[in-house]
């Protein structure tokens, strides 16, 4: 496949002779999806499709500073339950803090924070009873 356009060539019958190419060479052969419909054509119109294709996608939020990193939190301390010892949950949870001390310390976007330190102790302790053999 030539990298640029040929001098004198149009561009139609430049991109027709690469599409031309790749189907000789078998290129369009075994596609991801091919002979199944189009994932969202039924789907009534929305102008924004490829801006929330791109966010699903690339797992941009558009939430402001404050409200991601409540969120955030939220799902850490979900995930908490999971944690496999104590030390996980000790360092997991002292990485929420830091990002919560840092979100409290400077300005930003949106709505101010309303997050305070997490209290290491009683997550852990909560920890351990969950944790802990009936």
């Amino acid at each position: 496949m030539t990298e640029q356009k040929p001098p004198g060539v149009s561009w139609d019958s430049w991109i027709e002779q690469q599409i031309c190419q790749a189907q000789e060479e078998g290129e369009f052969n075994n596609l991801a999806g091919a002979g199944k419909p189009l994932p969202g054509i039924t789907d009534p119109y929305d102008p924004l499709w490829w801006q929330k294709q791109l966010m699903q996608r690339e797992k941009i939020s558009a939430l402001p500073p404050a409200l991601e990193l409540l969120r955030k939190v939220e799902r850490e301390l979900l995930a908490l339950r999971q944690a496999r010892d104590e030390a996980e949950v000790r360092r997991r949870v002292e990485a929420l803090n830091r990002e919560i001390a840092k979100a409290n310390s400077r300005a930003a976007e949106g709505p101010p924070t309303r997050l305070g330190l997490l209290d290491l102790e009683s997550i852990v302790a909560e920890w351990r009873a969950r944790s802990s053999p009936p």
